[in-house]
């Protein structure tokens, strides 16, 4: 079998061990639910201002739908970059989950992010650090290496997709790609929206359409303190302490609860 080249798989066992949520159960909940294209439509819609808004964008589901219905409100940057995250969400539900796709997806994602164009859908070619309030709290992989480790990652994910695995497994390596992925930093902006658009991707590489309905988004931005705390785990990309990943690992099973 071939052997993962970043991500962790010796935490497997303690997750599952610990992990409370009936995952088969509460997911079939979803299933006989069904979806028609207009609800498709609104978990878009959802998993973008919820991921939106843990960014710090001020316009919440409700205001987004007012806007989307009136016209009003849809010339400002925050609708926008709801707006094109949504399209993003829309762009990954009818393609396969890799490398050239998840760059499409950030250009289209990034298109009213404050960065350059030429780093819309594309690596990094410089340091980044990650400021809150003016303290120093995160840096990213050094722009020397995070090409190379962009790349291992997805050369994970493509094994992985081809690997059959139990639903305790999928969700295990859906959270871990979020938490390696968003360590790893790759773009100059549009990291976190990323992140936790590739992780419904693999769920739904792995479970079917309607694992884009799950509302794992929303459970983050809900639980926005302890998201951030979770993801926490050491100040530079090369001093991460691992060992301290449960927490994180063991949000995404909640969503499947979130009403």
């Amino acid at each position: 079998m071939n052997r993962l080249a970043i991500i962790p798989t010796k935490y497997i066992e303690r997750y599952i061990d610990i992990q409370p949520i009936s995952l088969l159960k509460h997911f079939n909940k979803i299933k006989v639910t069904g979806a028609n294209a207009g609800d498709f439509n609104f978990y878009a819609i959802s998993s973008a201002v919820y991921s939106s808004m843990i960014e710090g964008n001020t316009i919440d589901i409700d205001s987004f739908m007012r806007y989307s219905h009136s016209g009003m409100g849809k010339t400002g940057k925050p609708y926008k970059q709801i707006d094109d995250l949504k399209k993003s969400y829309e762009f990954a539900k009818s393609k396969k989950l890799n490398s050239k796709n998840v760059l499409a997806a950030h250009k289209i994602l990034s298109n009213n992010l404050p960065i350059e164009s030429k780093y819309r859908g594309s690596i990094r070619d410089k340091d980044v650090m990650i400021y809150n309030y003016g303290t120093l709290i995160y840096v990213g992989a050094d722009a020397k290496i995070v090409k190379g480790e962009f790349d291992k990652l997805f050369h994970d994910i493509d094994l992985l997709i081809e690997r059959k695995m139990t639903i305790s497994e999928v969700f295990y390596f859906a959270s871990m790609i979020h938490f390696v992925f968003t360590h790893i930093h790759p773009f100059a902006d549009g990291n976190g929206r990323t992140s936790r658009l590739i992780e419904k991707w693999f769920l739904a590489e792995k479970l079917g359409e309607m694992a884009w309905l799950i509302q794992s988004e929303k459970l983050y931005q809900k639980r926005i303190a302890s998201y951030y705390k979770n993801l926490n785990v050491g100040e530079k990309y090369d001093s991460l302490n691992y060992e301290k990943c449960i927490p994180f690992l063991l949000m995404l099973p909640m969503s499947l609860n979130v009403k």
